[in-house]
């Protein structure tokens, strides 16, 4: 076993064993709680030692730096999941190689990847990101869209050629009333998947919870974790 494919096993065990403590805790089946790494500014050779290790869920957050990579590893099994904020210019390239989009945030990208998705002949899985920091008809700090404009973005997914309404995302807003407040957080977002699920039953995907939240996430009743650093260290600086 080589040095890194050790570190990154052994960073896995902890991470793993902290997801099925969180799921214990929570009276919860750690078959309820998929674990998806993100990858971004780390190399495609990690994702194959990744995938080496039982890891099928991947995220990366540029498209510049995700598309090579998925390129590099298109004979892996693997889920590809695009977690950033997605211009529209970008849309053609993600709708390539993602299988989920999970910053979805208004219904200029929902035509976007609708035209892209029909055009490449794929169905592609769609996430909601809401902001939990947004006011009223703005976007969040780190995209999204506010709760209240949820239901009306479901819809435009729901009836798009080409994409499937998956569910909602979430990052722990760093201001608002919920800064500082994960499990708050979390709480709130599952309020909010209870209320679309009503409307829409399949879309039950709830990903929530990063490397320094994801027992919160968990506890909340998050379906999905996205957890970088605990996994691959701390992220080089991009120059």
């Amino acid at each position: 076993m080589t040095d890194r494919k050790a570190q990154l096993a052994a960073n896995l065990a902890q991470v793993e064993e902290r997801i099925a403590s969180a799921c214990a805790a929570a009276g919860r089946k750690r078959e309820e709680v998929t674990l998806i790494v993100v990858t971004k500014t780390y190399p495609a050779s990690d994702v194959r030692i990744l995938y080496q290790l039982g890891v099928r869920h991947v995220a990366e957050n540029r498209d510049q730096d995700a598309a090579p990579k998925a390129t590099a590893c298109a004979d892996l099994s693997l889920t590809w999941h695009f977690v950033g904020q997605l211009q529209t210019n970008k849309v053609r390239s993600v709708t390539s190689y993602a299988d989920v989009v999970q910053s979805v945030d208004r219904a200029k990208l929902v035509t976007a990847l609708s035209a892209a998705a029909v055009r490449g002949e794929r169905e592609l899985g769609c996430l909601i990101q809401v902001a939990l920091d947004a006011e009223s008809g703005e976007r969040g700090e780190r995209g999204g869209v506010a709760p209240d404009g949820v239901e009306e973005l479901a819809a435009a997914i729901d009836s798009a050629p080409g994409l499937r309404l998956d569910g909602l995302m979430t990052v722990a807003p760093l201001a608002g009333e919920y800064a500082g407040r994960q499990r708050a957080a979390f709480d709130r977002l599952m309020e909010i998947s209870s209320r679309l699920r009503a409307g829409h039953p399949a879309a039950n995907m709830v990903s929530a919870g990063m490397s320094g939240d994801l027992e919160d996430a968990v506890a909340a009743g998050a379906t999905h974790v996205r957890v970088g650093t605990a996994v691959l260290g701390v992220r080089p600086r991009l120059g």
